[in-house]
């Protein structure tokens, strides 16, 4: 065929360029919050995220997402779902950078800020295969409730190996956990869970149980074992079910379907069903939800960290794009409006890394009391506020691009793949609602006011708007009566943090451009309306991805 056109002014892909080296605002949040971090294994982490070769296995893994095989070719029940080999290379790099367990056998001075950096890091490449990675990390706290279990597997779910193979954990080198937790007729009120658990014996692992009944949304089912929530005489009480039980057998966990998921492709999300399969109790039986919350607290983090990473992805695939592309005599990225976007958007997505990052120092600190009132405090305010605003963040980057990042295909195809992923983290491990009534049960303690009075302290009398918001706070916090307000009340904490955390990390005319918009008023409903006098050049130079 003869050529009709030369193809021109198309920008060239995003890629083959280093995630954490090119991202600014993440390292300075990391020198803030871990001044003693080396950086150099994330360094390696950002060059390989960001190849060609691990932006296709991303693809991939989506494109050819996980297949069910609930029986083999003889009618015998096997349970099982296949992976395109892409899927078990994103797990291989993952699990070999630690991001499922390092920080509990690292050494490291700030081992959850390291792991949290590179988890950030790993959702700009593909962030629906770090479902089973973030509940392996989660599910040590939560397992050490039963101390023979985690004898056995607790270094086994902190190696960096990976073995997607199903067999005993004694013949693996490293192992992965899920977790079962909802219901159809409960969603996030587990305490309407019908499941049930039987006495069934004791032995090593100690209270021996038989489970009968369903889960909804049990993530990652080929993990080699779950924490589930079931019924006992004492009431709702946390379980260790693996998926090979101790003599070789295949665990009574049958696989229904899977999920088809807006986004989040890649992993696969499932609906079970338990014909009395073994789980031993994990902590004390009737105390089955304070358990497992503390995965919970974990996951929820991750939910903060992975959305900061999906924000930093549209940003940096807006720039590549703006910056490349040009519309009415020059590129994009030198219209006016265009700026005042891109600046908005760069605002939102260091700010929303400040937080997440600073709450990932609170765990590297539970002996401290500041900290873990901090911790208290900040998991549901970042959880509900930065995962919120992603929805509308991924849009206003995908405009950017135009009908390119629209598309599904091509360099640029990762924006749709994002724009498809931001809701779920604001829906996974409890919506808004659930993450604002958590954060008024951790206003109740004395400690946690008094501890977001102290880190805002270093802020005083940065900017006005700032100052003001902060010293409405405690009075707003004591007269607030009724739960109808406190969504609102989470999204201002979020802001006031936020607007602190800028001002020891970032430029001033990031800070001030921050505290102008978001808390001034200098702002508009959607992004793009930040004021004339911004400083946009310093702002999108700083969120450039080269």
């Amino acid at each position: 065929m003869n050529p009709t056109h030369e193809v021109f002014n198309q920008p060239a892909a995003l890629s083959n360029y280093n995630l954490f080296d090119s991202n600014r605002p993440l390292r300075d949040a990391l020198k803030f919050n871990a001044p003693a971090l080396d950086t150099a294994e994330l360094s390696q982490l950002g060059a390989a995220l960001g190849s060609t070769a691990m932006q296709t296995h991303a693809r991939l893994a989506n494109v050819h997402g996980p297949v069910l095989h609930s029986h083999d070719r003889f009618g015998r029940r096997v349970d099982q779902v296949e992976f395109h080999p892409s899927y078990h290379a994103l797990m291989s790099l993952a699990t070999g950078s630690g991001l499922h367990g390092s920080p509990w056998s690292d050494e490291n001075p700030s081992p959850h800020v390291r792991r949290a950096a590179g988890f950030t890091l790993f959702t700009e490449l593909e962030p629906s295969t770090l479902c089973p990675i973030s509940m392996t990390y989660a599910a040590t706290p939560a397992l050490r409730g039963n101390t023979a279990i985690y004898a056995d597997w607790g270094s086994k779910l902190a190696s960096r190996a990976y073995d997607p193979e199903l067999k005993l954990w004694q013949a693996k080198p490293g192992l992965t956990m899920g977790m079962g937790m909802t219901e159809k007729q409960g969603g996030s009120d587990v305490r309407a869970n019908t499941t049930r658990a039987e006495p069934a014996g004791r032995d090593g692992w100690g209270e021996r149980y038989a489970i009968t009944g369903h889960k909804w949304f049990f993530s990652a089912p080929m993990c080699d074992a779950f924490l589930v929530l079931a019924q006992t005489r004492s009431g709702l009480s946390c379980f260790f079910l693996p998926r090979v039980l101790p003599d070789g057998s295949l665990n009574a966990i049958r696989i229904q379907r899977l999920k088809d998921k807006l986004g989040n492709k890649a992993n696969a999300s499932s609906e079970v069903e338990f014909e009395n399969a073994q789980a031993w109790l994990v902590g004390d039986e009737g105390r089955g939800i304070p358990q497992i919350l503390e995965m919970g607290t974990m996951t929820r983090l991750d939910c903060a960290l992975g959305t900061s990473g999906l924000m930093r992805q549209a940003l940096a695939l807006a720039l590549n794009h703006t910056s490349q592309r040009k519309a009415f005599g020059k590129l994009l990225i030198d219209q006016p409006l265009m700026r005042n976007v891109l600046a908005d958007l760069a605002l939102e997505s260091e700010a929303a890394t400040a937080l997440a990052i600073r709450l990932a120092r609170a765990f590297d600190r539970p002996g401290d009391a500041h900290e873990a009132a901090m911790a208290r405090l900040l998991t549901p305010v970042a959880k509900f506020w930065i995962c919120k605003r992603g929805s509308h963040f991924a849009q206003e980057a995908m405009e950017c691009l135009g009908g390119n990042g629209y598309v599904e295909e091509g360099g640029e195809g990762i924006m749709a793949r994002v724009y498809r992923e931001m809701p779920l983290n604001s829906i996974w491990e409890g919506a808004g609602n659930i993450m604002a009534l958590d954060l008024l049960r951790a206003l109740r303690k004395a400690d946690a006011v008094a501890a977001l009075a102290q880190e805002l302290a270093a802020a005083r009398g940065a900017h006005p708007a700032l100052d003001k918001l902060a010293a409405a706070l405690p009075t707003r916090i004591e007269e607030m009566a009724s739960e109808v307000e406190a969504r609102r009340l989470a999204q201002d904490v979020a802001l006031a943090v936020q607007a602190a955390l800028l001002l020891q990390t970032a430029p001033s005319g990031v800070f001030s451009a921050f505290c102008d918009s978001r808390l001034a008023g200098n702002w508009g409903q959607s992004f793009g309306t930040l004021g004339a006098g911004t400083d946009f050049d310093s702002i999108i130079t700083r969120a450039m991805p080269r």
